[in-house]
């Protein structure tokens, strides 16, 4: 695939786990590694869509985010990284977006309904941001004309969403003008989602997720808890490794760790399991020694770029200025398709 542009973000939730670098960080440095042009943003307002009550973390937990984007391997130099709020354009974009989509359209959102089941809400008293927060997702991603954004298969809606409003947007203000925004496509992860140690999805608020600067003490004892087939109760018992195809359930999740950070080995892992051949207590070492390898390289540059707070925080500058400054242009072209000037600008 030639190279684009992405856009791509993250809540500011604190530090980050193994999920997080699986599911994005490390298909996002791959994708700057291969060319592409990376803007990369820590989605504040977002986090204030269910989260407005309480705001004391959310500088420290920004703070550390980034510290885990740069540990995983993005280079400032080569991707842009910055704060939402910090480019006010993403406001206005958003504003002008939410004239062109219907409530009934966002109400139709598949994560919105599986955000107020899973988060308790009532549906009578979501809040107006709650409900547009994937039209301010649209307005992220077309105010940097990203042509690529990658995605879990969950969040393939929303980027629809975006391109019917890029759509709607060329339709009514670009008949006369080449259209300002591309119709940007769904990239999806290779590996979106791994489980955390108990077998359920990798959460740090269900205390089942391995941090991804992990010392290899922590990497042991986390890994030593893992969930694996309860029908190998002795060694010799033969095990079966992969989940259940009806229902994605089961399985042994160290051998799913092995499919993902010991490639080579981990065929030759299911087959010993499966001939009752390998016991889940050296199996279970290897892979210790196996993740606290690969992430040797994160938590040595973690530790690195934690000394130094200062050339974190002038990153974020330098990626809010880079970002303000395509922010800008594209708004002019908004504007100028809409037929939106400034109060200087207006002639009798």
């Amino acid at each position: 695939m030639k190279p684009g542009r992405i856009l791509s973000g993250m809540r500011p939730t604190g530090r980050l786990h193994l999920g997080n670098h699986v599911g994005a960080l490390e298909n996002w440095v791959r994708l700057q590694d291969e060319g592409w042009a990376n803007f990369h943003m820590v989605a504040d307002w977002h986090m204030l869509t269910t989260g407005h009550e309480d705001t004391s973390r959310l500088q420290s937990d920004t703070y550390e985010m980034v510290v885990d984007w740069l540990a995983a391997g993005l280079d400032p130099k080569r991707s842009v990284i910055f704060v939402q709020s910090a480019v006010k354009e993403h406001a206005e974009l958003h504003l002008l977006f939410s004239m062109l989509v219907t409530k009934a359209r966002l109400e139709r959102v598949p994560t919105l309904k599986e955000q107020i089941r899973d988060l308790h809400l009532d549906e009578q008293t979501i809040s107006y941001g709650h409900l547009g927060y994937s039209v301010l997702q649209a307005a992220d991603i077309l105010l940097y004309k990203a042509t690529h954004v990658p995605v879990g298969e969950d969040q393939v809606p929303h980027v629809e969403l975006t391109r019917e409003i890029a759509r709607r947007f060329n339709f009514l203000y670009c008949r006369d003008r080449e259209p300002v925004f591309p119709e940007p496509e769904a990239q999806l992860t290779q590996f979106p989602r791994l489980r955390g140690n108990d077998g359920n999805r990798m959460s740090k608020s269900a205390g089942n997720a391995l941090m991804l600067a992990a010392s290899p003490e922590e990497i042991t004892a986390y890994v030593r808890a893992a969930y694996t087939d309860p029908k190998k109760a002795r060694a010799n018992d033969p095990g079966r490794p992969e989940p259940d195809e009806r229902d994605g359930h089961g399985g042994c999740v160290v051998w799913e760790y092995h499919r993902k950070f010991n490639p080579e080995g981990a065929a030759e892992i299911a087959r010993q399991c499966r001939a009752g051949e390998l016991g889940c207590v050296p199996d279970k070492q290897h892979l210790a020694r196996v993740l606290s390898e690969a992430l040797a390289p994160i938590r040595e540059r973690r530790q690195r770029w934690a000394a130094d707070p200062d050339a974190v925080r002038d990153v974020v500058a330098d990626g809010n200025r880079r970002a303000r400054a395509v922010a800008e242009r594209t708004m002019d072209d908004v504007r100028a398709a809409m037929g939106l000037r400034s109060t200087a600008e207006v002639t009798p």
